[in-house]
């Protein structure tokens, strides 16, 4: 009973969240690339190289992420309900 209710819990929200941005809800996705390019940015400074910093990972990447994100917060539930049955 225990791991089935972590299981109905989690999957949702993870659903939930992956949908958020793969949907590319409020511009979601393309704060996490600005976030992350940021970031790159500041190690590049930290080390010392002050040239542009390398493109880390697009938009595209992060929609994909959340789209597998939804998908496998979509199963978790149903392994849920299977373990309660």
């Amino acid at each position: 009973m225990g791991s089935a209710a972590v299981l109905l819990t989690v999957g949702p929200a993870a659903s939930l969240a992956g949908g958020w941005v793969a949907l590319d809800i409020r511009g979601a996705a393309r704060a996490l690339e600005h976030r992350a390019a940021s970031d790159a940015e500041l190690m590049a400074h930290a080390r010392g190289d002050l040239g542009p910093a390398r493109r880390v990972a697009s938009a595209a990447l992060y929609r994909f992420a959340g789209t597998v994100i939804a998908l496998c917060g979509i199963v978790l539930p149903l392994s849920g309900l299977l373990e309660l049955a």
